[in-house]
């Protein structure tokens, strides 16, 4: 089974009146989105783990930079 970012969801369309599953599969999710995912701070250890995974899968080199507050 592929690995999923999120839990599955359900989009309800009131024009057609029909409900439709969206999967949040990791690998369908663009790269500045896991980044954006990867470097908030209330992402989950496990989800961070996965997001690695799927960025070495795709061949993209994480580089770790310190936190600069500006002063």
């Amino acid at each position: 089974m592929p690995t999923k970012l999120r839990p599955s969801g359900r989009n309800y369309d009131r024009m057609t009146k029909k409900t439709t599953i969206v999967h949040y599969w990791i690998k369908g999710i663009s790269k500045k989105e896991l980044f954006e995912e990867l470097n908030k701070e209330s992402t989950k250890p496990k989800v961070k783990a996965k997001i690695r995974n799927e960025l070495v899968r795709r061949g993209i080199k994480i580089v770790y930079k310190p936190i600069n507050d500006g002063g």
